[in-house]
């Protein structure tokens, strides 16, 4: 006797039958139906309608169908996992010494007060030399702002005016030492008025913030315009098309 296996015609369950018979039956829905059949479903399923209907199960009569010859794993599985756990209940297993516990980890109470106060002296450092840092910064800023429409006089036309988050319209200004400034203004203007803008900007920023000439060198003003942009720069100015 040897066993073939086969796929259910009614629910597509595997059916294992005996070679020497022409039908199959399913365990599952107790179908009844050709061996030859369930053999072609396993090899090539595609285009079979399930119907998965119900069947009975046929008292006393012959049962089409073979239990392969092979030790039950899962039900042998199952009840050697009963019987752990019922021996678990009566015995208290010792833990094994070699298992760590949270508390085996645990960092002694000083060496923890050790890097929370390395962490505050590291913090305290960067506050102390970024926040003077900030402070010369923002003073900077705002008096080159307060004092920047004489940058332009009559030459351009620039919205100084801040918007409610308190960003200005017609212009930027960024660097640790205000050396860049970005200009837009709706002026036409060519490249002897731009290195103008250039002039008097070093000048207001050496001024107030206390720079000797050679610092601006630093400084690079961009001006856009409606058709030009001009980068101007200790090495002259260049202009672009702003299309």
């Amino acid at each position: 006797m040897a066993t073939r296996q086969g796929m259910c015609t009614n629910c597509g369950s595997l059916v294992i039958f005996d070679d020497r018979d022409d039908n199959c039956e399913c365990v599952f829905c107790h179908c009844v139906f050709p061996a030859a059949e369930a053999i072609s479903l396993l090899e090539n399923p595609e285009g079979h309608e399930f119907k998965n209907e119900k069947f009975e199960v046929q008292e006393g009569g012959k049962h089409y169908y073979a239990t392969p010859m092979q030790p039950d794993v899962v039900a042998k599985a199952v009840q050697r996992d009963k019987v752990s756990k019922e021996k678990s209940d009566d015995l208290k297993l010792k833990p094994s010494e070699f298992e760590l516990s949270p508390n085996d980890v645990k960092a002694p109470g000083n060496l923890v007060a050790v890097i929370i106060g390395a962490a505050v002296v590291c913090v305290g450092i960067i506050l102390a030399i970024a926040w003077p840092m900030y402070n010369t910064r923002t003073a900077l800023t705002s008096a080159v702002v307060a004092k920047l429409d004489t940058v332009f006089a009559e030459d351009a036309e620039v919205n100084l005016d801040l918007n409610e988050n308190g960003y200005a319209y017609g212009y930027n200004i960024s660097g640790k030492t205000c050396q860049n400034l970005k200009v837009q203004t709706s002026d036409e203007i060519d490249e002897a008025t731009a290195q103008k803008i250039y002039d008097r900007y070093c000048d207001l920023r050496a001024t107030e913030g206390g720079f000797d000439s050679a610092s601006a060198g630093e400084v690079t003003v961009e001006i856009y315009t409606p058709t030009t942009i001009y980068t101007v720069t200790a090495d002259g100015v260049a202009a672009g098309d702003a299309n």
